[in-house]
């Protein structure tokens, strides 16, 4: 492993009875595709909300490239370096896709977004490129929401990196894709996040997934790390496989 990115530090958190995070600490290193798992309820959804400023833990620090981000808002995480993409792709459904590209590119630069100005952003070719990248260019002029499920996955994907990302944070990132198509999204997935150089964390429930794609998987059980290890190592583990997978 190289330089740590992200380093959490006896997080805690509790939502009434329910504890969310006990004491977690974990980093991430710059380089890798570090994999969250874990049953529902679990705390892996409010680890990456706590890492991107949605939620303030209620005891602990998350430091970025050595700076304390606990208390910062999101917008302030996401100028530092840390994107997020959600299960559910956060698009202008009514607006084109290279729109919804040039809005991110504005909102970046803190220029304005107005639709009929859009058009000639100096950026406009650096969208296009990160478009091509991940394979959807060829939708580039129709509206969000005509898009299958798989290709607006991708285009969240391209607008996270249209944001200059170090690191990107993804909840679920082949949720409500046809199984069919997971291996392809994740190709690219994987394929653009190391052109672009940008480490990531993405929480999975497909062990598939997580086996072919993560270099290192953090077991999330109860609010606490349970194991953290290489997928070889955690995915043989007798308690993983009997708490967690289920097997």
């Amino acid at each position: 492993m190289t330089n740590i990115l992200l380093s959490a530090k006896d997080i805690k958190i509790r939502f009434g009875g329910v504890i969310a995070a006990d004491g977690i600490n974990l980093d991430v290193y710059e380089g890798e595709n570090l994999a969250i798992i874990g049953p529902n309820g679990a705390g892996k959804t409010t680890f990456l909300n706590i890492s991107t400023g949605y939620l303030r833990p209620q005891g602990g620090t998350v430091t970025f490239l050595g700076h304390d981000i606990t208390a910062h808002l999101p917008r302030t995480i996401t100028k530092l370096g840390i994107a997020r993409a959600f299960q559910i792709p956060q698009l202008f459904l009514d607006q084109t896709v290279i729109e919804n590209m040039l809005i991110a590119a504005a909102s970046l630069k803190g220029r304005p977004s107005g639709f009929k100005a859009l058009s000639s952003l100096p950026e406009a070719s650096e969208m296009e490129r990160l478009l091509d990248l991940v394979g959807v260019k060829s939708y580039a002029e129709r509206k969000a929401r005509e898009l299958p499920e798989g290709q607006r996955k991708l285009v969240d994907i391209a607008l996270a990196l249209a944001l200059k990302p170090k690191l990107l944070l993804m909840d679920e990132p082949t949720s409500g894709v046809a199984s069919s198509e997971k291996l392809g999204i994740m190709d690219i997935l994987t394929t653009a996040l190391a052109k672009e150089k940008v480490t990531s964390v993405f929480v999975e429930h497909d062990m598939d997934m997580v086996e072919r794609y993560a270099n290192r998987v953090a077991v999330w059980n109860m609010g606490k790390i349970q194991k953290v290890g290489t997928p070889a190592e955690v995915l043989a583990d007798p308690r993983v496989r009997e708490q967690v997978i289920g097997i």
